[in-house]
């Protein structure tokens, strides 16, 4: 993994985000109407605070990128986003290269790309698993029997059930992202053991559920409705791996509707999990 300090050229810097301005590339990231959660800055910052960059013009900040390094084999980019007045100008290939000299060429990297990006991806070597389809509902209902709040879960057993759905170890960023306002964090537990957990939390527009885990369909469902029932009325989203068809089968069994879609992309070989114990992806933005 490489220092990126500051890179200039052709009047265009690269230099590592600084902490306030993420709070920037989200309101950027909401006007794409990628719909991110309104208190994820922090969790996503944690999660790796030098893999955080932005690109500056005369002073003015016209880019981001993100290269959150999970660990020294897994790392996610997000936040690929240059301000449309400034567009077709080869800043985006700058900010790119920044993150990808940050990650180093050892890592798996992962990334979401949308489908007018995915043909530039493939370029630089990224391959196309499988689909995260956005679908949209409304909340709703009452919370079914059998649901725990997370933070009566001892903290080390949501690590480790975590663990076995993602590429790395997450642990500080479980941490932040269980417990942000505005939001509520459940699970079940069966003989001590955790078998499934979902986040719902509250994004630009109504509340964005993500991760849902569960080791079954019906231990998913169990969850997800009682997250609908925390934003009664709302407009909910959640982003569904199609290599789950039990997942894809639940958000249609709810008259939930397909409003967004993106490529599950990797540069190397693709992480062997569970994906049929995934049920929503945690976010778009950081994996």
């Amino acid at each position: 993994m490489t220092t990126i300090t500051t890179m200039t050229i052709d009047n265009f810097t690269v230099r590592p985000m600084k902490r306030s301005e993420l709070d920037l590339v989200i309101d950027w990231a909401a006007i794409e109407g990628w719909n991110p959660g309104i208190y994820d800055a922090e969790c996503f910052y944690q999660a790796d605070q030098c893999g955080f960059f932005v690109g500056e013009l005369n002073n003015e900040l016209v880019a981001s990128i993100s290269a959150v390094a999970y660990s020294k084999h897994f790392a996610v980019i997000g936040f690929y986003i240059v301000k449309p007045q400034f567009r077709g100008r080869g800043f985006g290939m700058k900010m790119w290269r920044a993150a990808m000299a940050y990650l180093g060429t050892e890592r798996n990297i992962s990334l979401d790309g949308v489908i007018a990006q995915q043909k530039n991806y493939q370029k630089s070597g990224f391959q196309i698993t499988y689909r995260h389809i956005r679908y949209e509902t409304v909340g709703g209902g009452l919370a079914p029997d059998g649901i725990v709040e997370l933070k009566t879960v001892p903290f080390d057993k949501l690590v480790a059930y975590d663990q076995e759905l993602f590429p790395a170890e997450r642990k500080q960023f479980l941490q932040l992202w269980i417990n942000q306002p505005n939001s509520s964090a459940l699970g079940v537990v069966r003989d001590g053991h955790v078998v499934g957990y979902g986040v719902i939390r509250q994004s630009y527009t109504g509340f964005r559920i993500g991760p849902l885990n569960a080791d079954d369909e019906q231990i998913a469902e169990q969850l997800l409705l009682a997250l609908l029932a925390f934003a009664s009325d709302a407009p909910v989203f959640l982003d569904v791996p199609d290599a789950n068809p039990e997942a894809i089968k639940l958000a249609q069994r709810y008259g939930m509707k397909p409003v967004f879609e993106v490529a599950r992309m990797y540069n190397k070989e693709i992480p062997n999990l569970p994906i049929n114990r995934v049920f929503a992806v945690t976010s778009l933005e950081v994996g």
